[in-house]
């Protein structure tokens, strides 16, 4: 999948505005940017392109989503907004059976090419959904992460 795509997929997930003060755990947010993650950023007034900008740059490229199959790389990068790039990361290396260091380097790149696409994308789900039940939000937020990569999975 393109960045633009799997862009306009994660910010429609994530899209609506909520305030300060709110139950978010990520404070004041728009576009699934949040303002504990971004102190910097005026918030209220980020605009789409701006947003855009910083998925690119922090989740897509860091995450390496340009690196791995085009059928893996929407949920890599769904996973590295939703949990973080080094939990993405490391839960796709342990879908691949490489050590779990958060760098998606040569050995990773390589256990991937090894893997046929099918059961890459089914092991990096799987490692996913068992990521999630150990996430301390998990009690919370749980039924609606199942429910995302559900959705993701609709995609294919």
């Amino acid at each position: 999948m393109l960045f633009d795509d799997a862009f306009a997929r994660v910010v429609g997930l994530e899209g609506r505005y909520t305030p300060p003060g709110t139950d978010d755990p990520g404070g004041e947010t728009r576009f699934g940017i949040s303002k504990r993650a971004y102190p910097q950023v005026d918030i209220r007034n980020l605009t789409l392109p701006d947003a855009k900008a910083i998925y690119l740059r922090d989740y897509w490229l860091k995450a390496g989503c340009d690196k791995v199959p085009d059928v893996l790389s929407y949920d890599l990068f769904d996973m590295a907004v939703n949990q973080g790039v080094g939990v993405a990361i490391r839960t796709l290396q342990d879908a691949v059976g490489v050590e779990q260091d958060g760098v998606l380097g040569p050995v990773t790149l390589a256990a991937i090419a090894h893997m046929d696409t099918p059961r890459l994308l089914f092991r990096f789900v799987a490692a996913r959904l068992v990521a999630y039940t150990e996430d301390a939000g998990w009690p919370e937020y749980g039924r609606g992460w199942v429910r995302r990569v559900a959705s993701n999975m609709m995609l294919y």
